[in-house]
């Protein structure tokens, strides 16, 4: 009885941490109310979460996430094989092209970003590293999904609805589905406007030893200099760069 409530205590705790994913800050009052929880369970919670480190409280009485996630952060990225490998690969895509070079990897039916370089790019892009999207949007997103087997393609499209994320979005099966057959063919994905306004990409897909598709790596920047000379241009060196970090995963064509 007592480790299945020690258990709960744990859940509810985390679903607390979990609000502030989407809150940078929250009052008591504000964690009440998202939570839904009775007040004396959320004031031993977060009591107990201030302690440990994982919340902080400050002068002005609002909760914050604790410096604690950036020591487990950088433990889980530094960590991440493929973070490590492709990192100098990208890091010379960046000094190539100038674009901003993503690396995603799959997270359920989410891309989650998990590393970038854009020393060269004066605005800000959709992408931050920690930030998710989904598979069928955006180029290194979509990187992950369109060189699945067709079937697992098929499955994931009937359990996601495809919401409109900015004026480039593909909303309907049949039009996703006719670009990844493009994308498949031609060894790349391409992206305008679809997680941003006035954005573009180009991204290629990275395999394992085993042949599966683990990441995406793309190339990212203004929509207007993304002409079709370019994105040819734009392409070979992502696919590139790509094929050298799959080779290092251990994979062989």
């Amino acid at each position: 009885m007592q480790e299945t409530v020690k258990n709960k205590t744990v859940m509810r705790s985390m679903l607390l941490l979990d609000l502030f994913e989407q809150h940078a800050e929250l009052t008591f009052q504000e964690v009440i109310t998202l939570s839904e929880m009775p007040k004396s369970s959320v004031y031993r919670m977060l009591q107990s979460l201030e302690e440990l480190g994982f919340l902080e409280k400050g002068e002005d009485l609002k909760y914050r996430l604790g410096t604690i996630f950036l020591k487990y952060g950088h433990l889980v990225a530094s960590r991440l094989d493929i973070r490590h490998i492709s990192y100098p690969i990208m890091e010379k895509l960046h000094e190539e092209t100038k674009e901003v070079i993503n690396l995603t990897v799959r997270s359920g039916d989410e891309a989650i970003y998990i590393e970038k370089i854009d020393r060269y790019q004066t605005i800000r892009l959709y992408t931050e590293i920690g930030k998710k999207s989904p598979l069928y949007a955006g180029a290194c997103p979509r990187a992950l999904l369109a060189f699945l087997p067709v079937n697992e393609q098929t499955t994931y499209l009937e359990r996601t609805p495809l919401v409109q994320i900015a004026s480039g979005t593909l909303t309907t099966i049949a039009a996703l589905k006719q670009i990844m057959a493009k994308e498949r063919e031609q060894g790349f994905t391409v992206s305008h406007s679809e997680l941003e306004d006035n954005t573009a990409a180009v991204a290629a897909p990275i395999y394992n030893y085993q042949g599966e598709v683990i990441a995406g790596i793309s190339a990212a920047g203004i929509a207007a200099n993304y002409d079709a000379a370019y994105i040819t241009n734009l392409s070979e060196k992502t696919i590139e760069a790509a094929a050298k970090i799959s080779a290092k995963l251990g994979y062989r064509p």
